[in-house]
């Protein structure tokens, strides 16, 4: 249904660095960039190598994450790659939000973890198949 979401960030470079790390152990790398230091409309996209972006940022020095109840969940390709996601982004300057692990209440297999971008948004790493 999606094509792709774009989230404002207020500082380009600091998100690109931040998505630059999260976004590799789930196989999603930067697929295009509009960086123009010094000018307006700059932006990035996300996705898998050789495909579209599927996440754009957008500078916008007034840009706030939306509220709670909005979070943007990537799949990956195994736990491994949750657990990486997880230590990647806390080193890129993401907050803890969930340490990686099973989420019964989301089903038997459901195996994520959760980070806050230093831009407030939240996102998630989740693999759902058996161990």
């Amino acid at each position: 249904m999606l094509h792709h979401l774009s989230l404002g960030v207020t500082d380009l470079a600091r998100a690109a660095a931040f998505y630059d790390a999260a976004l590799t152990p789930l196989g999603y790398h930067r697929v295009w960039s509009d960086i123009r230091p010094g000018e307006p409309d700059q932006a990035i996209g996300y996705g898998p190598p050789g495909g579209g972006d599927k996440l754009a940022l957008k500078q916008d020095h007034g840009a706030r994450a939306p509220g709670p109840g909005f979070h943007i969940a990537f799949a990956a390709p195994d736990r491994a790659a949750v657990e990486t996601f997880h230590q990647a982004a806390l080193t890129a300057g993401g907050i803890d939000n969930g340490a990686p692990g099973l989420r019964p209440h989301y089903g038997p297999t459901y195996y994520a973890a959760f980070v806050i971008d230093p831009d407030g948004h939240r996102i998630e790493a989740v693999f759902k198949a058996p161990a």
